[in-house]
């Protein structure tokens, strides 16, 4: 019989406030947007502490899963690339599953899921997840009705396994009104570096914006489960998203700082060497 590891208790730590203390008003423009020096101050704390988080869920083998869903362009990707940005690959991995192949189409539904689910030590963030049944696929008829009822009879069951294996499980539903989304793909549409991230598939979301609010009303009612549950980042503002979904996600995960002290740096080691001729490689033109 295999024992469990235990989760080490910890208190918050002691700069617990820096990512619990709402920001004051001076924060903030006229039109209640952020202010650009303010939001890059604490996006680089809050980056700085996830980094504390990583090296502490990599020293205790913690097991971390974060879902990241909603409708296109609501933000989830730019959290989940802030995130990123200071975090080893290594620990902190994203997922972003395409279609299911043919073969997919013919397992279990979770089974494609299961090997990237985080082993000790890991974080991995779902950029979309086995939600896309309930959502994506209901609203764009990609699945039976039969299916559809089936997810939502088998999830709870299947997140309240992963919760009692040891897995902390972090749900989070970017919310983005029709307004907002139509603007932000207008803004992608105008812009041919961006165009990639405006698909068809994007477009018939937004036709069906309403249908896709009932699939999430419905995916709610059966998944908001208290070993589980949804959390709603209202995102029409993506630098005030950000920063709340990583407070959020700070705040709900104990931990410590373990991060590494300063070492240092050994000198080289002199050993006889003479280099080759530099004719003799290729190297990259200097446009620059």
């Amino acid at each position: 019989m295999t024992t469990q590891r235990s989760q080490p208790a910890v208190n918050k730590p002691s700069d617990a406030l820096l990512y619990e203390t709402p920001a004051g008003a001076e924060y903030y423009t006229s039109k209640g947007k952020l202010r650009k020096e303010y939001y890059e101050a604490k996006l680089n704390e809050l980056q700085e502490e996830f980094v504390k988080l990583q090296y502490w869920v990599a020293e205790h083998g913690l097991r971390v899963l974060i879902i990241f869903e909603g409708r296109g362009s609501a933000g989830k990707g730019g959290v989940i690339k802030r995130i990123s940005e200071r975090t080893s690959p290594r620990i902190v991995r994203t997922e972003a599953l395409p279609k299911p192949t043919e073969r997919e189409q013919t397992q279990w539904y979770f089974q494609r899921y299961v090997p990237l689910l985080p082993s000790g030590g890991e974080i991995v963030l779902f950029d979309r997840s086995w939600y896309n049944r309930s959502n994506v696929e209901w609203v764009m008829d990609f699945c039976t009705p039969e299916q559809h009822q089936e997810f939502l009879r088998t999830c709870p069951e299947f997140e309240t396994m992963l919760v009692r294996s040891g897995i902390m499980l972090l749900k989070y539903w970017f919310s983005i009104s029709y307004e907002e989304q139509e603007r932000r793909f207008a803004a992608r549409n105008e812009e041919p570096v961006k165009r990639w991230k405006l698909s068809d598939m994007d477009l018939e979301e937004h036709r069906l914006y309403t249908r896709y609010s009932m699939a999430k009303d419905t995916t709610f009612q059966y998944t908001d489960i208290k070993q589980a549950p949804w959390y709603v980042v209202p995102s029409d503002d993506k630098k005030r998203a950000r920063l709340n979904c990583i407070s959020h996600i700070l705040s709900h995960i104990p931990y410590e700082d373990v991060v590494p002290d300063p070492i240092e740096i050994p000198a080289r080691q002199e050993v006889p060497y003479i280099r080759p001729p530099m004719r003799e490689q290729t190297f990259v033109p200097q446009l620059y």
